[in-house]
C-alpha cells in the first residue's frame, strides 16, 4: 500500500507562494541596519525574490551552487532565503561573530560563489575577500546611495541596483525536496 497524502515536494518556493496566495497583505516589518524600520508584505516579499532569482540566473549560477550571506534578519535577507532557495541553489548563512580566518576556511570549504552582506560587516568582507577564491561576486544589502565607492572590495555592487534589473516573473523550478536547496 502507498501512502499518497502528499503529492508534492516539500519546497522552500511553496512556501513564499503560499504566503503570497493566501497572506500577500500581510505585513513584514524589520529594521533596516540604517537604523530605520522597513514596511513591505508577502506579496512584495515574493516578487523581489523571484528577481533574486534571476539575477542569479543572469549569472548563470547553476543547480546547488552556495550563496554566502553576513547579514542581520532583515528584509533583504528574507527575499535572498526564499530567491535562492527557491531557485535551487544553496543559502549558506555565515556567522559574523566568528574570526575572520574562520570565515575563510568555511567559505572557501563551501565554495561559496556570492557573498551577500550588510554594510555593518563591510570590515569583515575588506579583511576576507583576498583569500576567498571562489567567490566571485559582491553583493551589499544597501540602496545605490549607501554603497562606498572605496570599499576595497572589487565587483561590489549593491543589491537594490543588483535586483532592480530583473523581472518578478519566475517559474521556481521542481526538484527533489531532499536536495540542499530545499
Amino acid at each position: 500500500m502507498l501512502g499518497l497524502m502528499q503529492s508534492q515536494q516539500l519546497l522552500i518556493s511553496s512556501l513564499i507562494d503560499f504566503a503570497e496566495r493566501h497572506h500577500g497583505e500581510a505585513e513584514v516589518v524589520s529594521r533596516r541596519v540604517e537604523g530605520d524600520i522597513h514596511r513591505s508584505n508577502y506579496k512584495q516579499v515574493a516578487a523581489r525574490s523571484r528577481q533574486v532569482a534571476n539575477a542569479l540566473d543572469r549569472w548563470n549560477l547553476g543547480f546547488g551552487d552556495r550563496v554566502a550571506t553576513l547579514a542581520w534578519n532583515g528584509y533583504r535577507h528574507l527575499e535572498l532565503y526564499f530567491g535562492v532557495s527557491g531557485s535551487g541553489r544553496v543559502i549558506h548563512t555565515l556567522n559574523p561573530r566568528l574570526h575572520p580566518d574562520q570565515i575563510v576556511w568555511i567559505a572557501n570549504h563551501a565554495e561559496d560563489q556570492v557573498l551577500c552582506f550588510d554594510m555593518s560587516f563591510l570590515p569583515i568582507v575588506q579583511a576576507v575577500h583576498s583569500r576567498c577564491p571562489t567567490i566571485k561576486h559582491y553583493i551589499a544589502l544597501c540602496d545605490e546611495s549607501k554603497l562606498p565607492h572605496d570599499s576595497g572590495v572589487p565587483g561590489l555592487v549593491s543589491y537594490e541596483a543588483w535586483i532592480g534589473r530583473e523581472s518578478s516573473s519566475y517559474e521556481w523550478p521542481d526538484f527533489d525536496e531532499n536536495c540542499a536547496s530545499s
